[in-house]
Formats: structure tokens, sequence, C-alpha cells
């Protein structure tokens, strides 16, 4: 468990620099999980760190495998000093512990609701989870370990969420595309969903 944190720490320390501050969270029957905050100009970065420790497991399994199962941690890119975005260091830890107190698997296209806002004030209450890849490669784990696969969460508006819910992933992907949809706006206001 430590080697495969290692490994995922030293990826987002190449790919986003080093950490300015990190927090760590443990909740009651789960490992510890962190969060560490990577400032790139104007845009910060939160990225989970713990969540691959163990591979997520089927929550219809009766045990769960040690080693097979996809990992991932989870990773969310906001304008700075547009919103006081570091209280979202609690909220990102429970989503990074829900494939353990959950068991639920977290992957692309996914939901992830937390039920309160993701900082005070914000207008999102939930993410979707988009295809990982993109700011930070997945890390190869030596067989027969799954890749480590860093998912960037994109914040929805609870409008966002009940129109995906009925439309999918893809159609609110292509929707916010469309409209030029700032997703890094830590203020942004629903996308037109008529």
């Amino acid at each position: 468990m430590g080697d495969v944190l290692a490994l995922v720490e030293a990826r987002l320390r190449t790919t986003l620099g080093e950490p300015d501050a990190r927090a760590a969270v443990t909740f009651l029957g789960t490992d510890r999980m962190e969060v560490l905050r990577f400032v790139d100009g104007d845009v910060i970065r939160y990225a989970t760190l713990g969540m691959s420790a163990q591979p997520m497991a089927d929550p219809t399994a009766v045990l769960a495998d040690p080693v097979n199962g996809p990992r991932a941690e989870l990773v969310l890119s906001v304008r700075a000093g547009l919103a006081d975005t570091d209280k979202v260091l609690r909220p990102l830890a429970v989503l990074a512990a829900s494939p353990q107190v959950e068991g639920v698997i977290v992957a692309p296209g996914a939901s992830l609701d937390l039920g309160e806002p993701l900082w005070p004030g914000a207008p999102f209450s939930s993410v979707l989870v988009a295809e990982s890849g993109g700011l930070v490669e997945d890390l190869d784990l030596d067989a027969p370990m799954d890749p480590v696969r860093f998912l960037p969460l994109l914040p929805m508006t609870p409008n966002e969420a009940a129109w995906k819910r009925v439309k999918g992933a893809q159609e609110l992907q292509e929707r916010w595309l469309s409209h030029g949809t700032d997703l890094r706006d830590p203020l942004r206001a629903s996308v037109p969903l008529d």
C-alpha cells in the first residue's frame, strides 16, 4: 500500500509540481485520505492521495480482492481567488473514501453527490467524474495490479446533475462544450439546459 501511494505522490509531483499544502482526514473504518494542493498560476488543483492504496471492489463481491481491481485518485481544478475553495479538502476526502465506505467503484461518467456545497457558498454539491489521462497520466503498476487513474472532477450544479441523470454524462459534457462553459470557475452558473 505504501509503495503504491509513494509512486502516486511522485507522479503528482512530477506532473503538478510541489504541493504547497496538504491535509489528512481519517474516517472510521477507512484508511487515511490526504488531499494535496498545487498552485499553477491562477489555477489551484486539489488531488487526493490514499484512494488508490486499495483496488475498488465490486460491491456485489463476497470478498474484496486485495490486488486486482480499478485504482484511482481524484483531481479538482478551480480558478484561484474567486471563492474559499480550500474548504473543499474534507469533501474531497469524503469522495475519495466512498469506495471503502459505500463499496462503490468510481469511474468516468459517474456522479458523486455530497448533499452539501463543495465549499462554503459553492453552487455545486456534486461532481461528474471525467476520463483520466489528460492532466495527469495514468500510473502503471506491476502486474497483476491495475494502473492508477487520475480522474478529473467537474463540479455540477443541482440542475446539471438532474439533467445528467436523464440525458447522460456525454450529453452534459457536450452542452458544456457548446456553451464554452469554464468548468474551473468556482462561481459559475448552470449551463442553459433548455
